[in-house]
C-alpha cells in the first residue's frame, strides 16, 4: 500500500508547483501582442527593465504564427486563433528583437526603460 501514498504525494506535489507558478505569473506585468498573416500588433512594445513580464500573443490570422526571439531565447507557435504567453525574464535596459518565423517580414522590438 505505500505505492499509492507515494505516487498521491507526488502527484499533490506537481500541482501545487504547477498552480504556485500560474500564480505566479498572473502577477506579472503583461502585454498583449496579437499576430496576424504576416502582420504584428503593436510592433514595439516598451516593458520594465528589470522585471519579469508576461507577453500574451494571439494569432488572429488564417495561418499558424511563429513568436520568436533569439536574444531572448523564447518561441512560440500558434495556430490560427490559438492564444498563449511567454514570461521572459528581467532584461537590461536595450532593445530585443522579436519576430515572426512563418512571415519573416513581420519584425517588432520589445524595448527594456
Amino acid at each position: 500500500m505505500r505505492f499509492p501514498r507515494i505516487f498521491a504525494a507526488s502527484l499533490l506535489a506537481f500541482v501545487t508547483a504547477t498552480a504556485a507558478v500560474a500564480a505566479h505569473a498572473a502577477d506579472l506585468p503583461t502585454f498583449k501582442l496579437e499576430m496576424a498573416d504576416g502582420k504584428l500588433s503593436p510592433a514595439r512594445i516598451e516593458v520594465p527593465a528589470g522585471q519579469r513580464f508576461k507577453i500574451e500573443v494571439r494569432n488572429t490570422g488564417k495561418g499558424a504564427v511563429e513568436f520568436e526571439s533569439v536574444q531572448l531565447r523564447k518561441e512560440k507557435v500558434l495556430a490560427p486563433g490559438a492564444e498563449s504567453f511567454v514570461v521572459i525574464a528581467p532584461q537590461s535596459p536595450g532593445e530585443y528583437k522579436f519576430f515572426d518565423d512563418f512571415h519573416q517580414q513581420a519584425q517588432g522590438v520589445i524595448v527594456a526603460k
